[in-house]
């Protein structure tokens, strides 16, 4: 099981708290009646679903309610960091940081 780090609660939660929300820092369409099909299409599904670090949106259901950005290996499925909703996505530099932290912790 997955623990999450809520950025809003500040507290680590079992993954069964939350909802996967789709993939972060999508642009989202602000014309939506103006949107042709295959726009609309390729906003609503077409994904990357890349191998490595993913910037996934979740949300605290069972907690706070809010959203939230996750940094994500999607070959380890472990969770490298977690960040609010409207910031920037994280520098590589600050990921990897991060991944240093997640294993001095584990060692």
């Amino acid at each position: 099981m997955l623990y999450i780090r809520c950025p809003y609660c500040e507290e680590y939660r079992p993954e069964i708290e939350f909802r996967h929300a789709g993939e972060a820092h999508i642009e989202r369409p602000t014309n939506l009646a103006e949107i042709s099909a295959d726009d609309m299409e390729k906003f609503l599904f077409i994904r990357e679903n890349k191998r490595g670090i993913i910037f996934e949106r979740w949300r605290h259901i069972h907690g706070c309610g809010r959203f939230f950005n996750c940094v994500r290996d999607a070959v380890t499925d472990q969770i490298i960091m977690t960040y609010k909703s409207g910031e920037p996505k994280p520098s590589d530099a600050e990921i990897e940081k991060a991944i240093l932290a997640l294993k001095e912790e584990q060692a």
